[in-house]
């Protein structure tokens, strides 16, 4: 094994300790596990020449994320933003702790945690490969779970919000996502101006 895949080991680790769980194929498997393995299958798709420190980061985009749950913050806006930044910080931190164990030197490990923290998002073309996938993985994988909790309204705006972050690149990949009838109806009139 080398550097890269001993290291994306090592974080697959770490969150596969996830307590959540969500069925795949009928089987049990955690949650930031799954989640953190379609991020890197999406990435190859989407960016099949990317970098390594864009690899390590889209891999622990979420790693160990169920250690700051969202319940421990006020239930507002404010406290939405400051529980994202936090563990933004808290992802960097834990993926780089990880990395210096597998030997990376501290630009590489600087690097990864810029990309978790979306700096220059719209400037940097790797942090915006980053929130592509994100978006992507979301839509695929998430929306429609998503949906059965909110009305259509809230839906739109989440999906109109999710539309603005990704570049026309993640939008041509976007539209040949194999979403539901449900949820591809929901998009399409999301869309509509």
């Amino acid at each position: 094994m080398n550097q890269l895949e001993q290291t994306l080991a090592a974080f697959d680790a770490a969150n596969a300790q996830d307590p959540n769980t969500e069925i795949v194929n009928g089987q049990p498997i955690a949650k930031e596990l799954i989640y953190s393995q379609r991020m890197t299958e999406h990435l190859h798709q989407f960016l099949p020449s990317s970098s390594v420190e864009l690899q390590l980061a889209a891999r622990s985009q979420h790693i160990c994320r169920w250690k700051i749950p969202r319940s421990e913050y006020p239930m507002d806006r404010q406290g939405y933003k400051k529980w994202r930044l936090d563990l933004a910080v808290f992802h960097g931190e834990t993926a780089g702790k990880i990395m210096q164990a597998n030997g990376y030197d501290e630009s590489t490990i600087q690097r990864v945690k810029d990309l978790l923290l979306k700096r220059s998002l719209k400037r940097d073309a790797e942090v915006q490969a980053l929130e592509d996938v994100i978006c992507l993985v979301f839509l695929e994988f998430y929306l429609e779970d998503f949906a059965s909790k909110h009305d259509e309204a809230k839906l739109i705006d989440i999906i109109q919000k999710t539309w603005n972050k990704m570049s026309a690149a993640g939008h041509t990949a976007a539209l040949k996502l194999p979403l539901s009838n449900t949820m591809l109806a929901l998009v399409t009139k999301a869309l509509q101006p």
